[in-house]
């Protein structure tokens, strides 16, 4: 059975936690705000108009009634990461919070 760590690191490996979820949350929203432009480019459009999408490093010609779905898609994806991200980021910060309290720790 291995000792607990003392409070002072349990407190910095909390904050550097957050600041990793804080890092990823920044990157994800990136890329929805990239998705609800495109989605938003696309919406007005002809459905049977051409539209190209990379799939890794090939550009592939589709419609934008076929292209549309899937942005529309990875974009409540990206929306449903970022909000449980989101949820993870608030429960390590309180319990930083509560260690620092109980602790009197000044970082």
């Amino acid at each position: 059975m291995a000792a607990e760590a003392p409070p002072q690191i349990q407190y910095r490996d909390l904050m550097a936690e957050c600041q990793q979820l804080m890092s990823k949350i920044a990157s994800i929203e990136g890329d929805r705000n990239e998705h609800v432009l495109v989605e938003e480019t696309l919406q007005p459009l002809d459905a049977g108009r051409r539209a190209y999408r990379l799939v890794g490093d090939v550009l592939v010609e589709r419609t934008v009634a076929e292209v549309l779905p899937s942005i529309t898609q990875n974009k409540d994806n990206l929306n449903a990461t970022i909000q449980a991200l989101g949820d993870r980021l608030s429960i390590r910060q309180k319990k930083a919070a509560e260690l620092k309290s109980k602790h009197n720790l000044d970082q």
